[in-house]
C-alpha cells in the first residue's frame, strides 16, 4: 500500500458514531499520555469551539501557531493536513496563493486530522504539533486507534 493509500484508509476508518465534549476529554487525555515528555502541543475542537489544549513541557507559543495553520487546511480540504500535504507533494504541487491561501495561514503539514462522525461529516480537528510532521500524524493516528470511537 502507497502511503497516500494508507492516509486515504485511515480517514475511512477512523470515523465516530459520536463526537461529545467528554469524548474530546478523554482523546486530549489520552495524547498526553501517550506524547508522555515530548515536547508537543495538543489541540481538539469541535467547529470553532476548543474542547482541549494541552502544552506539554518544551512546547512554545509558536506550536499554537502551527496548530491554527493545521486546523484551517483540515477545515478547508475535509482531510488530514498530511494527507492534503502529500498529495500536493506528488504533483509536485505547495500549499500557496496559487491555490487561493496565504501560507501564513495555512500548513499542510501532519498532526491535524478531521474528526468525523458518521452520516455527518467533519464536526472538527484533533492537532498535535511539536515534532517532524509524521510523527505528529502518527500521534493522532495512534490515540484515535485506542480511543473507543462508537
Amino acid at each position: 500500500m502507497s502511503e497516500l493509500e494508507e492516509l486515504e484508509q485511515q480517514e475511512r476508518e477512523l470515523v465516530f458514531g459520536r463526537f461529545t465534549n467528554a469524548d474530546a476529554w478523554r482523546l486530549g487525555c489520552l495524547l498526553v499520555e501517550l506524547a508522555g515528555e515530548l515536547p508537543v502541543a495538543i489541540d481538539i475542537r469541535r467547529g470553532t469551539q476548543q474542547l482541549f489544549h494541552a502544552g506539554l513541557e518544551g512546547s512554545t507559543a509558536d506550536n499554537d501557531a502551527w496548530i491554527a495553520r493545521k486546523v484551517r487546511v483540515v477545515e478547508r480540504y475535509g482531510a488530514s493536513s498530511f494527507l492534503v500535504g502529500r498529495r500536493l507533494a506528488a504533483k509536485g504541487q505547495q500549499l500557496d496563493a496559487g491555490m487561493g491561501v496565504d501560507p501564513a495561514d495555512y500548513a499542510a503539514h501532519g498532526g491535524a486530522f478531521p474528526i468525523r462522525v458518521r452520516d455527518v461529516g467533519v464536526v472538527g480537528v484533533v492537532t498535535v504539533s511539536g515534532l517532524p510532521q509524521a510523527d505528529d500524524h502518527a500521534l493522532v493516528i495512534k490515540a484515535l486507534r485506542a480511543i473507543p470511537r462508537d
